[in-house]
């Protein structure tokens, strides 16, 4: 597995913070039906026994956001791609099928209440660190504009900055070209139940993506 680790200066802030990574050869491609249904069942699931107000009081969500207040930046702002994810089917708005891949992403976020990460290994060169960003620094999120990651938790390799649990730069985004990938949940309240979330990610991605060649591994 490439290399994965965490900032110190980050793991001050947050003691408690864990990366689950999964990495994986796989095909990528359109989500069949059965993946789709499956994902639209959790969040009918999740709108119903979910009210707006109650997403805030998850215990990893709540970690997320006293973390994002301790570097500086407003958590209402920059959410958690996983409260973002929550918020919009309690809203209402349904989820974007992207791919096979992304979808099993979506699907293990919203169930672990995790922001949780896929990136193309390659649009990433060298070990991957989980740092916290520089001033004046941005990048190009996925369907957004620049992203003042100044203060984010960032993942950063030798190219520079490409991910956050906030949103995803394009550098290293999973489409069908991609051919392996590195999958990363942000366990910023521990790891307790994140194994067996990385475990049910495995069989879905080998299920729907023809995933080979897995390895999984707690970074803490």
């Amino acid at each position: 597995m490439i290399a994965v680790s965490i900032d110190p200066a980050l793991k001050e802030v947050c003691p408690a913070l864990t990366l689950g990574c999964i990495q994986a050869k796989v095909k990528v491609e359109k989500s069949p039906r059965e993946l789709l249904e499956t994902l639209q069942d959790q969040t009918k699931t999740l709108a119903a026994a979910l009210a707006l107000e109650e997403i805030g009081s998850n215990a990893q969500l709540t970690a997320s956001r006293e973390t994002y207040k301790r570097l500086g930046k407003n958590p209402s702002r920059y959410r958690n791609s996983a409260e973002a994810l929550l918020r919009r089917i309690v809203q209402g708005k349904g989820l974007y099928f992207i791919n096979n891949v992304v979808d099993v992403n979506n699907l293990i976020s919203l169930k672990a209440a995790i922001s949780a990460g896929s990136y193309d290994l390659m649009g990433i060169r060298g070990p991957v660190i989980f740092s916290i960003g520089k001033s004046d620094q941005h990048y190009k999120g996925i369907g957004k504009d620049l992203i003042n990651v100044e203060n984010l938790p960032i993942l950063v390799d030798e190219l520079g900055n490409f991910g956050s649990p906030t949103s995803d730069s394009e550098r290293a985004m999973v489409t069908e070209k991609a051919k392996e990938i590195l999958m990363i949940l942000f366990a910023f309240g521990g790891e307790a139940g994140l194994r067996s979330y990385l475990e049910e990610a495995a069989v879905l991605l080998e299920k729907y993506a023809a995933a080979k060649e897995m390895e999984i591994r707690i970074i803490r």
